[in-house]
């Protein structure tokens, strides 16, 4: 064994001594809340960060036959291991170890309690509400307990020596989630216990203070021989023009962006046509390959926000504060596959290394769309959001989603599989649940750990993200991290993703460059069918009815043509009911009075009438699948302006439907005649 084999040994056997006899009290763990540096520290062997939820148990992997079983049960709200003398027991964990975040999606008065080290009193014993109002202590703190989009947050630390049990009472509400750490045999904990010290109160004071005013700026001072490298670039359609290239070790702490546009739409396009590359010490494929406005955690284009690693401000344009250690160089280059010359502005901040280099992780960011979907059948649902090989920390996601048709694109749970599990120790109940929020709401907000930065009411683009800094998840030989997704691409609802992660020099990342044409213009805008002059069925008043109605999207059906994707859906009538509908009228005269209607299983034999009197005869939309009629014409009529009663009345149904009685009104069309 050569020298420069053996120092490489025996730091790397130092540092694992290291992590296993650490000794933190609970203001390091409060610190490590606004440390950036920490997630890029290799893992100890038997760190783990693992997640107890509510998810549905039927939900399981089934040893015997080697297949996923119910793998998409949506059941998510009650989920729990066992009742236990009237309680509910949601989590059991084997220390030491540290909760670093609970979430909920509906809080209630019933009691969670927090059962540390064998002890039969609850070190927490709160109404579950509790933990997320900010009116109890120690969970008062802005940026650490809130509600974000409906979804409840807590991320103050709760830590434990040896165990941890937690138990709720009936009412607590529904869904839950419990993320933790848990450590080495050795690692020295703090047990929580309330009320917390002077000084404990000061750390999680000061982290609250930070994230409140001055987030956007580096959580560390200023490092002993901190450079800072800026430049303006000019980049050619086709070309990569290298923006730092620093030799020997050290580590990159800051990077930032600025560009100017013609409008949105050039906007869009460039961020999606420029990357960012990373190479750490001279490897031949980046460890950093993304388009370069998703990097900062947002697509597509600029919308501000202000997070914790990274964020787009009007005065510093795009930021990063992720920490990128290097061993022997670091080269950072912009490649730009438009066909316009681009110019940009771009300052990096670099500095010596505050830890062997042997202890330190290199970081990696991976755009991609659909790469590398699992192959068993009974996943399809799972979309892949990250496969890897090696030892390291995922550390954020960032996900777009292009869903042009609209209505709620997600659902889907978030799944981490670690070190070759075959059923994940992170199992979420839904996608706006994983990111932070609750209910599809299409809110933007801004968070230090998560943030909806761009929704279009759920339809368009959709951004989220969601940063491990605290709860990043470890893994030794492999890491799979996926998120359920409903919808197909025909549909289409669209998925892109970048995940950030730090890994162990020699793993395998297996992403590649996606060529531009896949990167933007996938994005286009869909063209909905709107007939000219129709009177949409959705739009129009009710005057009366029974049962109940509504409007429903039409896109998921293939075999009819809606126009405007929607029609007036009517539900839970019977036969005699009526449903009256506000038909307007622009201008005296006589006109053919035509419709197209809906068609299923499960619909009606109806009679149309326009202000008492019969529309042509009764009409049934019996059919075995959901199709569109074609525009039927219901007789001719002379009509006044303004308003006049279109009354729908169930009359019966043909003897092969499903006795529902629905109907569905795409539009009414009024022809004038002369």
């Amino acid at each position: 064994m050569n020298r420069a084999l053996i120092v490489t040994v025996a730091c790397a056997l130092v540092g694992q001594v290291a992590w296993a006899q650490e000794n933190l009290t609970y203001t390091d763990l409060v610190k490590r809340l606004t440390d950036l540096e920490h997630p890029a520290v290799l893992p100890a062997p038997g760190e783990k960060c693992v997640q107890w939820s509510s998810y549905d148990r039927r939900s399981k992997f089934d040893e015997k036959t080697g297949k996923y079983v119910d793998w998409a049960a949506n059941g998510d709200g009650t989920g729990k291991i066992r009742t236990e003398d009237d309680h509910e027991v949601f989590a059991e964990m084997k220390g030491p170890g540290v909760i670093w975040r609970i979430w909920s999606a509906r809080t209630g008065k019933g009691r969670v309690k927090i059962l540390l080290d064998g002890s039969p009193s609850p070190a927490v014993d709160l109404p579950f509400v509790k933990y997320f109002d900010r009116t109890t202590k120690p969970f008062v703190y802005k940026s650490l307990c809130y509600m974000a989009a409906r979804g409840q947050n807590c991320y103050v630390p709760i830590p434990f020596a040896k165990s941890c049990k937690i138990i709720a009472e009936k009412g607590w509400g529904r869904y839950f989630h419990f993320t933790y750490t848990t450590y080495p045999k050795g690692t020295k904990l703090p047990t929580f216990r309330l009320p917390l010290s002077a000084e404990e109160t000061a750390a999680l004071a000061r982290a609250d203070a930070f994230f409140l005013k001055r987030m956007g700026t580096d959580p560390a001072p200023k490092r002993e021989g901190e450079k800072t490298a800026q430049c303006d670039l000019t980049v050619g359609p086709g070309k990569a023009v290298t923006a730092i290239d620093l030799k020997g070790s050290g580590a990159i702490t800051a990077l930032r962006v600025k560009a100017d546009f013609a409008d949105r739409d050039d906007e869009m396009a460039t961020l999606r046509e420029l990357a960012l590359r990373i190479h750490w010490d001279g490897e031949k494929s980046p460890s950093v390959w993304t388009p370069l406005g998703d990097f900062f955690g947002t697509a597509p284009g600029v919308n501000e926000y202000t997070s914790f690693p990274l964020g787009v401000t009007k005065k510093d344009g795009f930021y990063s504060f992720w920490y990128m250690p290097f061993a022997s160089g670091a080269k950072v280059e912009i490649v730009n596959d438009g066909a316009k010359e681009r110019k940009l502005h771009f300052q990096a901040v670099h500095a010596p290394l505050t830890r062997p280099i042997e202890t330190l992780a290199r970081f990696h960011a991976k755009w991609h769309r659909d790469a590398f979907q699992p192959k068993e059948a009974e996943r399809r649902i799972d979309w892949t959001l990250l496969t890897t090989t090696g030892r390291g920390r995922l550390c954020g996601v960032m996900l777009h989603v292009w869903n042009p048709r609209g209505a709620w694109w997600g659902e889907g749970d978030e799944k981490f599989f670690i070190d070759g599990e075959k059923f994940p120790s992170t199992f979420g109940t839904g996608s706006e649940d994983y990111f932070g929020y609750a209910w599809c709401d299409p809110g933007l907000f801004q968070r230090a750990f998560h943030n909806q930065t761009i929704s279009m009411g759920n339809r368009g683009h959709i951004s989220v993200n969601r940063w491990h800094i605290t709860d990043n998840i470890p893994f030794q030989k492999s890491f799979e991290a996926t998120i359920e997704k409903y919808y197909l691409n025909s549909r289409p609802t669209l998925y892109s993703a970048i995940a950030y992660w730090y890994q162990a020099p020699g793993g395998t990342d297996p992403y590649r460059a996606v060529p531009v044409a896949q990167r933007w213009g996938y994005c286009a805008k869909l063209v909905v069918l709107r007939v000219k002059g129709a009177i949409e069925g959705e739009n129009l008043t009710i005057v009366r009815k029974t049962g109940r109605t509504e409007k429903q999207a039409m896109y998921i059906f293939p075999k009819g043509k809606w126009s405007g994707d929607a029609h007036l859906w009517w539900t839970r009538g019977k036969v005699g009911d009526q449903l009256v509908l506000a038909l307007p009228v622009a201008a005296k005269g006589k006109y053919e009075v035509k419709t197209v209607l809906t068609k299923a299983r499960d619909y009606g034999i109806v009679q149309l009438s326009l202000n008492g009197k019969n529309l042509g005869g009764a009409i049934d939309l019996y059919n075995p699948d959901v199709i569109s009629t074609k525009l039927l014409s219901l007789g001719k009529r002379e009509l006044a302006k303004g308003s006049h009663e279109l009354t729908i009345e169930i009359t019966g149904a043909n003897a092969k439907a499903v006795k529902a009685y629905m109907f569905g009104l795409d539009y009414i069309l009024l022809k004038p005649l002369k």
